[in-house]
């Protein structure tokens, strides 16, 4: 019985070293989004759209805020700790780092941003195409950091992860007039799909090929949709979760066809939907026991600064909620949801 526990624990290390191995098929992770991928960048733009605060990174290395919408870490950290790199991926603005930390992972992605430009102009936050001009940045940064071939190298290889979209239908298209003035909802979807493909064909021009494009989330799911829910009981808006289906469908279709498009790109659709409602639906399976309100605070609709640290109703144990405030999940679902997606769709690039 020894020899066999031996010979399946040499197994084991050999099979983690084989990952390991191969993860160095991605010399970097490079994050374009919203606040489910945003560690920070907001701290340092005028925006009320922060987490830079307690109790935000009560859970993280250190008990400490630092713009990531979450009590610990989000679902990019634990990507790249998967593919062997860091365990944390930093915020493009966040002086503390340097081109030497960004070589092997960054995020220019900022919370309350969308697709759409209208989006970030709610919040007054950083918008897509502004993103995609700090990449540029980054890239001659790069260039001169590690010369012209090894940073083309890095540039190729590289992992480009998007995750965006919730905000421009529920902080936008639902409730601002505007947009649901020009376009019906669907007219609005295939507008989003439009400037989706046009972004990734923008990195593929810029030299990357290697990409991960996210779908939305269950939204109507979220503690915020579910509280001013009344009439269906404080339920999930099916509503709002028909729609993200839907969109989804249509970002995994745009995937298909630039995948044919474009020579040597290889890109794959990352789908955080299935995981995260079968949680919700099945929160025990996982280790929860609180899904329809958050953690923070009351947990119905708080977020930003109404997820107070001096609020009394603020939870003890995070672990047991699968959201951490009424709009984000708490770093154990966002672990979940990254290992599931890792397993699935990134699982070709390990």
């Amino acid at each position: 019985m020894a020899s066999i526990h031996f010979l399946w624990l040499l197994c084991l290390q050999l099979l983690v070293l084989a990952a390991k191995i191969r993860a160095k098929n991605i010399p970097a992770i490079i994050v374009f989004g919203d606040s489910s991928v945003d560690a920070g960048n907001n701290n340092y733009i005028p925006t009320i759209a922060r987490s830079n605060f307690e109790p935000y990174g009560r859970d993280f290395n250190g008990g400490r805020p630092t713009g990531r919408f979450s009590n610990g870490k989000i679902a990019t950290d634990f990507v790249s700790e998967a593919f062997g790199l860091k365990p944390v991926i930093p915020a493009y603005l966040d002086p503390a780092y340097s081109i030497s930390d960004f070589a092997t992972g960054v995020t220019f992605a900022s919370a309350g941003t969308g697709y759409d430009n209208a989006t970030s102009n709610v919040l007054s936050v950083i918008p897509l195409r502004k993103e995609l001009e700090y990449y540029k940045e980054y890239q001659m940064k790069l260039r001169d950091y590690l010369g012209d071939r090894k940073a083309n190298a890095v540039i190729r290889e590289a992992l480009y992860m998007i995750s965006v979209g919730t905000n421009d239908f529920l902080e936008n298209y639902y409730a601002i007039p505007g947009r649901s003035s020009e376009y019906t909802i669907r007219e609005y979807e295939n507008f989003l799909v439009g400037i989706a493909g046009n972004f990734t064909k923008e990195l593929y021009d810029l030299g990357a090929r290697k990409m991960s494009l996210g779908g939305l989330p269950p939204m109507g799911c979220m503690p915020l949709e579910r509280t001013s829910n009344y009439m269906g009981g404080s339920d999930c808006v099916d509503s709002y979760n028909i729609l993200a289906a839907e969109f989804n469908v249509k970002l995994n279709d745009l995937v298909i066809k630039q995948n044919k498009e474009f020579h040597g790109m290889d890109m794959v659709f990352s789908d955080p939907y299935g995981i995260l409602l079968e949680i919700i639906r099945k929160p025990a399976a996982y280790g929860f026991e609180v899904t329809g309100v958050a953690c923070c605070a009351t947990g119905m609709f708080e977020m930003g600064y109404a997820c107070s640290r001096t609020n009394p109703f603020t939870c003890s144990d995070a672990d047991k909620f699968v959201f951490w405030d009424s709009f984000h999940p708490t770093e154990k679902t966002n672990g979940i949801i990254a290992n599931h997606v890792v397993k699935t769709a990134l699982a070709k690039f390990l």
